[in-house]
């Protein structure tokens, strides 16, 4: 990433690690893709975006223990305060998405735990599992609904927490709009009066747009209010003041104009939906996951509260999980299919998160790349969604498409939804397997079809790096390398001051002293050559690189010169290793006989 001085904030999402840097140039992107775990990197509104899929927290912890990477440059979840701010409506939608996705990420996973629970005890409500009347159920129930019954309170929370206003005091107006006295008189259908004029009763609870604008006004009152109170007075007056101006105005203005908004989404999209059921499948079947990729969800997840809010359902989120399961029927699609291993353990573990409603590794690992799975997954998913519109299917709480928000949608037009998800994943699944990977891979091909790696026929063959006597790698004059810690492979005392590539594959790694090489083949065989023992204190003398990291060889190709005679008379061992890296994937054969250039035989377990 351009080292930890480069690194103004770090943080994550559900599946990547998101830097924000002072400099974009200095970031080695190529280098970040080469690395095992990372499905993609991408750049977006200033932000770099490593995918690494469901461990990405794990990799967070580690990362931000390293040395150099401090405190005040890292945070789990929130947004960069110094990120570039591109000028124009452009500039101004990248900035409102980053607001409203800031405003749920923190408590994202609360809310899928939430959602997925609320699902589950409809489930097994109408299976005759629970009761709706028993213990078990109020209090599970209680569990799931009491997230999205206080909603505004999390909301008020992390608004403050972005818009740098007394986060406390935010949660009291927040808490003000769902105290049960005023929830009672918007049941009751009730009218108050403050100072005279009439606070129309409404329900707040659950709501998201009138608590985000009322946070959104404080964040001009508050710094007025700093600005005007004296210093020695501000301690008491500047919460008693926002709080006696902020939570009758809520209650009078800013929240009814709040719900009027919420409503007419709302009863736009319930419109939409009802009139033109199949022109809503195409567009959500088709398109979300294009959303999700434009980070343009987030504007949909308010309206979706809303809509569950004010109308008791929501039927974007039941065509929305038709897009996910397409998605992994075309992550399984090319797990059958593909022969390439690591290709295969990359789409396998895409498949089971995408299940789960997690699909960044399906899109940027597997369809993306192969470019024909992914439209075979919009043109399932589009189908599936025209089934889905047509049968009326609705959600009855929120929680993010998956296997498990299927108990969501019980109730009219569940039948529907069950055959719409059938036709969007096993259509997916069985195209892609049939001919998404026609013509962009066959038994041999990278792993990329857009990057320089090369296609060799001879990967399970390493010639000689250099020629010489062959000995096995336990007699080198060096634990790290005779225990085989770093891997197996074989030494070579040599004769000749030529380094030549192994395999065919790209070099990913070069060190200033030349003393040592690396190589990845097209099926992700990670081969070092290390000329030498302790040759590093050299500083590069007696070595002269022919090759560059990202360049891409042919087996045979001269690789570096170096002056064996030379650095054996300045008192170093004269050892060349040769080591597979990764050779826990393969079965790894030294080939110590004298008569052959072979020098390593490999097969996969």
């Amino acid at each position: 990433m351009g080292g930890p001085k480069n690194i103004k904030k770090v943080w994550h999402c559900a599946t990547r690690l998101r830097f924000n840097v002072n400099n974009p140039d200095k970031v080695q992107q190529k280098k970040i893709e080469a690395l095992d775990g990372v499905i993609q990197v991408v750049y977006s509104r200033e932000q770099f975006q490593i995918v690494i899929g469901t461990q990405v927290a794990d990799l967070y912890n580690e990362f931000i223990k390293l040395d150099g990477v401090h405190a005040d440059a890292s945070s789990s979840t929130e947004t960069s305060e110094d990120e570039p701010k591109k000028k124009g409506i452009l500039g101004l939608l990248n900035r409102f998405i980053s607001f409203i996705s800031s405003l749920f990420m923190p408590f994202l996973d609360a809310i899928c735990g939430a959602g997925v629970l609320k699902g589950a005890l409809a489930l097994f409500s109408t299976v005759g599992w629970l009761s709706a009347k028993s213990g078990t159920y109020i209090i599970l129930n209680a569990a799931s609904d009491s997230l999205f019954y206080f909603l505004p309170i999390f909301i008020a929370f992390t608004a403050a927490k972005q818009l740098h206003v007394d986060r406390f005091v935010s949660v009291a107006i927040a808490g003000a709009l769902v105290y049960p006295d005023i929830v009672a008189l918007a049941t009751n259908d009730t009218t108050l009066h403050f100072l005279g004029i009439p606070v129309i009763p409404m329900s707040y609870t659950s709501s998201v747009i009138p608590i985000m604008l009322s946070i959104w006004i404080l964040s001009y009152l508050e710094p007025l209010l700093n600005k005007v109170i004296p210093n020695s007075l501000k301690y008491v007056f500047v919460a008693l003041l926002e709080l006696v101006i902020m939570v009758p105005l809520t209650l009078m203005v800013v929240g009814p104009i709040g719900s009027t908004i919420s409503n007419a989404l709302a009863g736009s999209i319930m419109g939409i939906y009802n009139h033109a059921a199949i022109l809503a499948g195409i567009i959500i079947g088709g398109l979300w996951q294009v959303i999700v990729m434009f980070g343009f969800h987030w504007m949909i997840l308010p309206l979706i509260m809303s809509n569950i809010s004010n109308q008791g359902v929501d039927p974007i989120f039941p065509i929305a999980c038709a897009a996910v399961f397409s998605q992994a029927g075309a992550a399984l699609g090319v797990f059958l299919k593909t022969k390439n291993k690591k290709m295969k353990q990359v789409s396998g573990s895409a498949f089971i998160a995408a299940i789960f409603g997690i699909t960044e590794p399906t899109l940027y690992g597997v369809t993306l790349k192969y470019k024909k799975p992914f439209y075979i997954a919009i043109a399932s998913s589009a189908v599936g969604g025209i089934i889905i519109g047509l049968a009326g299917t609705q959600a009855h709480a929120f929680a993010f498409p998956s296997l498990l928000s299927i108990p969501t949608y019980l109730g009219h037009g569940f039948v529907g939804e069950m055959i719409g998800l059938a036709v969007s994943f096993i259509g997916a699944a069985v195209l892609t397997y049939l001919f998404g990977l026609k013509g962009v891979e066959d038994e041999q091909s990278n792993l990329d079809s857009d990057t320089d790696t090369i296609q060799t026929s001879d990967h399970d063959e390493l010639i000689m790096p250099v020629s010489g006597t062959k000995t096995s790698l336990s007699n080198v004059n060096d634990e790290v390398f005779s225990s085989e810690k770093m891997g197996k492979g074989i030494a070579i005392i040599p004769t000749s001051n030529k380094v030549v590539a192994p395999v065919s594959g790209k070099i990913t790694a070069t060190f200033p002293t030349n003393h040592a090489i690396g190589i990845t083949d097209s099926f992700g065989t990670q081969v070092l050559i290390h000329l030498r023992i302790d040759t590093v204190n050299l500083k590069g003398k007696y070595f002269n690189s022919l090759v560059k990291d990202g360049d891409t060889v042919i087996q045979g190709q001269e690789l570096i010169d170096f002056d064996y005679e030379k650095i054996a008379e300045a008192g170093f061992d004269n050892t060349v290793m040769m080591i597979v890296l990764n050779s826990k994937d393969y079965n790894v054969e030294p080939q110590l006989d004298t008569n052959s250039d072979l020098a390593i035989n490999l097969t996969l377990n």
